[in-house]
């Protein structure tokens, strides 16, 4: 236990200073590693992309109120859009948990290999969301937010890589964008987390220091370490060459992907 804490705050330091650098969730990075990280440990195989995601999603929520907090005092936060788009989000986030618990552990890895290539594939040719006319409604958010939330629960990420280009698609600034998704990762992991935890609850076979499917030890370490490290990369985010650096970032979510489906 003591060695997979240790190793949990190394994954924290590092997608702390990938989330500040590029604009993204830590989920993109700790699902895989978690992934190895269980398997090697001996976690049983049923149960490794399970504790993987929910665990992913419980560290997001640290770095989600630390994001959220330096978003609003910016004043980018559109609060009206993130309280319409919430409920959708939730009941989306929770369903995602038991669709993900009712599906075999090789079709939840073969969805996250799917969504790391999509993800790898827009920051190597540097795709940025492009500004819409969609009209958008209370009933179009929650539908859409409901796809999110679901999606995003499967995957274990704090779904930022879908808000954003809907929020643009309604003519949103991209900066009120990136800060209305960073609010709406919360609700994604706070509902997925609790899912998660209820559905494993009696489940059997669960390592020592479990709450259901999540993993404590890796959830306080990865949590409490990112929180510390992404103020650190958004600031080397201004001097550093960002679009070099996205190129090389996707190399390592391809690499990631191919990791996972010959896992």
């Amino acid at each position: 236990m003591i060695e997979i804490f240790l190793v949990s705050i190394l994954l924290g330091i590092v997608t702390g200073l990938l989330a500040g650098l590029f604009g993204i969730g830590g989920g993109l990075v700790i699902v895989p590693v978690l992934v190895m990280l269980f398997t090697a440990q001996g976690f049983p195989t049923e149960l490794v992309m399970l504790m993987a995601v929910a665990t992913s999603l419980a560290a997001i929520i640290l770095t989600a109120i630390a994001s959220v907090s330096a978003h609003h005092r910016l004043g980018a936060v559109v609060w009206a859009k993130v309280f319409s788009l919430s409920p959708g989000i939730m009941i989306g986030a929770a369903l995602g948990a038991v669709v993900a618990k009712h599906i075999s552990g090789d079709t939840l890895r073969y969805i996250l290999v799917v969504f790391l290539l999509y993800v790898g594939l827009q920051m190597a040719f540097q795709v940025k969301p492009k500004p819409g006319r969609v009209k958008q409604s209370r009933a179009l958010d929650f539908l859409v937010a409901n796809f999110i939330g679901l999606l995003s629960s499967i995957v274990g990420i704090g779904g930022g890589t879908l808000t954003v280009p809907y929020l643009v698609s309604g003519q949103m600034l991209i900066r009120n964008a990136v800060a209305v998704a960073s609010a709406c990762g919360l609700p994604i992991a706070v509902a997925g987390t609790v899912s998660y935890a209820l559905l494993g609850w009696n489940a059997t076979h669960l390592p020592e220091w479990s709450l259901g499917y999540v993993y404590l030890p890796v959830f306080i370490g990865t949590g409490l370490s990112s929180i510390m490290t992404a103020p650190i990369g958004a600031k080397l985010a201004h001097k550093l060459p960002a679009a070099k650096l996205k190129r090389y970032f996707s190399l390592l979510l391809f690499v990631m992907a191919a990791k996972l489906m010959w896992h």
